[in-house]
């Protein structure tokens, strides 16, 4: 073989030793004093305040929307008109229940009049028969006249006055009646206009509108929501977060927020209100929070991130998380040592106890 051949032969055994050394070595690390900041993440999505469906209470045909998405309104702002005549119908027949209930009442129908000119009837009828009995009685006192006459004097006499008394019983009673046929003819005539009412419907709040989900023509029932409406100025951030995570999270932590519509920026926010009912599908919790300063623009379903910061600390020993062994032991140039862990996030980990800044870590073999 050639010199030439023979080093070359050379170096490629050198080369292809010192690739196999360099693979053997294994990686080492040493922990280091630094500032560790736990959080959970969640995922995020911007939504106005006081966000909400509108519903109409009857159903019907859409007239039209009296107003466009993106219109400004006010708390009791019409905000589409509904079309069905059958409260119209039901309002005209109670108003004409209304008003006979009124008439009987009043006295101007024949009702409690044929009863007022049957008392006043029954009144002299009472009156002469009373007459005729007192001046019998003083006759028979004074033994003047027969026992027959008497008692039938005394007869006409009852019965002119419980007669009288059964009338003005009966009037009393039918005029009590006419009155709560009244009062209950107006209430159902005020329910009917109520009603009527209902087919144009208002903004509850004073805020934007974000939806139309109802075009002119099309049917509109009480089940299914017609427009969306909330606040044009202040937004919340509604975030999901996993169940196994919810335990750590409680009101007033920090936020920390990035959203895709800006991309370089991170906004800081605080927890206001945690939802305890989880979401069956999805596994996750719902939780709001507020920014501390918005970004000048905003729109309903902006997505982003937020990681929640449940615990920050400053000089504390830490390892990189790749470097821990069954969650509890760290390999070093000894062997294997149990550690105390505290503080974690996506990269490092706080070591409590177990090891020092002095101890070599080697990288466990994956």
């Amino acid at each position: 073989m050639s010199n030439l051949h023979t080093m070359r032969y050379l170096i490629i055994l050198i080369f292809v030793f010192a690739l196999q050394s360099c693979g053997d070595e294994q990686e080492k690390v040493f922990p280091q004093k630094s500032e560790l900041t736990e959080s959970v993440y969640a995922s995020a999505i911007i939504q106005p305040d006081s966000l909400y469906k509108v519903y109409a209470a009857v159903g019907g045909i859409l007239d039209r929307n009296l107003v466009e998405e993106g219109d400004l309104v006010k708390k009791g702002t019409p905000l589409l008109q509904i079309i069905n005549n059958t409260p119209k119908l039901n309002t005209e027949n109670a108003k004409l229940s209304l008003k006979l209930a009124q008439e009987n009442y009043n006295g101007s129908a024949a009702v409690l009049t044929g009863l007022e000119d049957e008392i006043k009837a029954a009144k002299l009828s009472f009156h002469n028969d009373s007459i005729n009995f007192y001046r019998q009685k003083r006759l028979w006192e004074q033994e003047i006249g027969s026992k027959v006459d008497f008692d039938n004097r005394k007869l006409a006499y009852e019965l002119s006055r419980n007669n009288l008394n059964l009338l003005q019983s009966k009037y009393d009673r039918t005029k009590n009646e006419l009155k709560t046929q009244v009062s209950q003819a107006r209430n159902n005539y005020e329910s009917a206009q109520i009603n009527t009412k209902d087919f144009t419907v208002t903004s509850k709040i004073n805020g934007k509108v974000y939806e139309l989900l109802k075009e002119t023509g099309e049917i509109v029932s009480t089940m299914e929501p017609i427009a969306a409406v909330g606040s044009d100025s202040v937004f919340i951030i509604k975030m999901l977060v996993d169940e196994v995570d919810i335990v750590k999270l409680s009101l007033g932590q920090k936020t920390l927020i990035t959203l895709d519509a800006y991309p370089s920026k991170v906004f800081m926010a605080t927890v206001d209100k945690i939802y305890p009912r989880k979401d069956e599908r999805s596994q996750t919790f719902t939780v709001e929070a507020s920014f501390d300063d918005p970004p000048k623009i905003l729109y309903p379903g902006l997505a982003g991130e937020g990681n929640i910061i449940i615990a920050k600390r400053k000089d504390i020993l830490t390892i990189p998380k790749d470097y821990l062994i069954d969650g509890n032991r760290v390999e070093t140039s000894n062997g294997t040592v149990e550690v105390t862990t505290g503080l974690q996030n996506l990269d490092r980990i706080e070591i409590i106890t177990g090891i020092s800044e002095e101890t070599e870590l080697l990288k466990p073999e994956q």
